[in-house]
């Protein structure tokens, strides 16, 4: 019977569990609509609304108790025990995990059965914090459970260096004052001051009227100071990263739509400034990567803590909704295991894409670029499912070689690839323009029409070809190649 019980609170995957859960929870919504309906009800259904509140407050109150109840202690599973030590460990540990923050919450709710405690059953809302679906990878709700649980011997440090100096100060003071002050009567009163001196609240509902009753106040009023930067300091220190990892969340339930995506970021890189100088105002660069937000990362750049090698953390940034993803290869490592990883990160990607029904209705597909550091990478890379692969030490090296070659060369080079200057770009043919003709004809009709230069074009088989003969046949299927200070073309289609 204790197993089924246990299986019943305690095992997720059991039957019995989800039976017991979903009853757990049909009962709390419809505790919730009593109470939000309760105002409204006639004062002749009054006296049966509250009845059935009751009972399920008693519910409540036996689903509480079977549940730490039914706790099994692991520390009995690995060792012997005799009786009463076993018992001892059993009461402990259903001690223990009746002290968890949302078990607490589910106690203090059925306190709510005293009628003088009736209006703790508000507290029952926060049940619902155990279900919130809003948050898919920090739930800031469960990142405090879990920080408090943690953490739990900081917290026990500091209420109890808490209640040993309301204690003492409200014990002297009571002692000092009783008999002198009229508004000290019990050592109640003296506890009651004691709490609000050392929080800094001072109601003035009871002051001292003692010179050693001043003595007391002054040395709480000071201690009530090193109290809270104690509490602010184990605050810091267990709560803020639950708090704050709400920031994984932030980019996901935006509504950013066409933004880019940068896998990958190290100090110095110049990626992404020449990025955003290519792109619009309103194209947003998102950067995934590990670790907090660099501090010289530019305000206009959205960083996303994350791991792009994992499909299951893609969606944070919105990677279906994205117009092209950039995998830079990392310099802090081996050519051969930045490149490992950016073929880990393309593969990753495009397995994700492929499991979004958003992927299947979007107008083109997203497009991948990545950078390898080694030139055996690149049939990997597009194996992996890059649409185009740079090498980037290979570009340079030949740039600088070609440039000793050609004195000059690098000048020309650079000249192309620079934003402001001429460039290269690929575009559909205008609508206009009477296809198919011969390229030397097509060139001939762009540069008059627009002033681009055609050096190429791309066939309808996804081949290149730059500089072809001027009888090659352009078709309207083909993508042209050419070279302009700014796109005259409309993007391919």
């Amino acid at each position: 019977m204790f197993d089924w019980l246990h299986a019943a609170f305690h095992k997720p995957r059991t039957r019995v569990y989800r039976v017991v859960e979903n009853f757990v929870w049909f009962m709390i919504i419809a505790s919730i609509a009593i109470l939000m309906v309760e105002p409204f009800v006639p004062d002749h259904l009054v006296n049966a609304v509250n009845a059935i509140d009751v009972a399920m407050l008693v519910f409540f109150a036996a689903e509480v108790t079977l549940r730490i109840a039914t706790v099994r202690p692991a520390e009995l599973e690995l060792f012997q025990k005799a009786p009463f030590g076993a018992l001892r460990t059993r009461v402990l540990t259903m001690a223990r995990y009746a002290m968890r923050p949302m078990i607490l919450i589910d106690i203090v709710t059925v306190l709510a059965l005293v009628p003088a405690l009736r209006g703790l059953r508000a507290l029952r809302l926060l049940r619902l914090l155990r279900t919130v679906k809003l948050f898919r990878y920090a739930n800031p709700f469960q990142s405090l459970t879990y920080a408090f649980e943690r953490d739990r011997l900081l917290f026990t440090f500091a209420f109890t260096v808490l209640a040993v100096m309301v204690t003492l100060g409200g014990v002297s003071f009571y002692l000092v004052e009783r008999g002198i002050n009229d508004d000290v009567r019990n050592v109640w009163d003296g506890l009651w001051w004691a709490i609000v001196t050392i929080t800094t609240v001072g109601y003035g509902d009871i002051s001292p009227g003692t010179p050693v009753g001043r003595s007391i106040a002054s040395a709480l009023m000071v201690g009530g100071m090193f109290m809270l930067a104690l509490f602010a300091g184990v605050v810091g220190h267990t709560l803020l990263n639950a708090i704050l990892s709400i920031r994984e969340e932030q980019f996901r339930m935006s509504g950013y739509v066409n933004h880019i995506v940068v896998c990958g970021y190290e100090e110095g890189s110049m990626l992404l400034d020449t990025l955003q100088e290519e792109l619009d105002e309103d194209t947003r660069v998102v950067v995934f990567g590990k670790g907090d937000r660099p501090r010289e990362l530019n305000a206009e750049h959205i960083w996303v803590t994350g791991d792009p090698t994992k499909e299951s953390e893609l969606d944070k940034v919105r990677l279906p909704y994205a117009r092209a993803i950039v995998v830079a290869g990392a310099r802090s490592v081996l050519p051969q295991n930045a490149d490992a990883k950016t073929i880990l990160t393309i593969f990753t990607i495009r397995s994700y894409l492929k499991k979004q029904s958003e992927t299947h209705q979007r107008r083109a597909p997203v497009h991948v670029i990545a950078e390898v550091l080694d030139e055996e990478n690149i049939a990997h890379a597009r194996t992996a499912g890059a649409d185009e692969v740079i090498e980037t030490r290979l570009v340079g090296s030949s740039l600088l070689a070609h440039a000793v070659a050609y004195p000059g060369i690098a000048d020309i080079s650079s000249r192309l690839v620079l934003r402001g200057d001429q460039n290269f770009f690929i575009g559909s043919p205008p609508e206009d323009m009477n296809l198919p003709m011969s390229f030397e004809d097509a060139g001939t009709v762009l540069k008059e029409a627009t002033g681009a230069l055609l050096v190429g074009v791309r066939d309808e088989h996804g081949e290149l070809v730059l500089n072809p003969s001027g009888k090659l046949s352009v078709h309207k299927d083909a993508h042209l190649i050419y070279i302009s200070s700014h796109p005259v073309l409309d993007e391919e289609k």
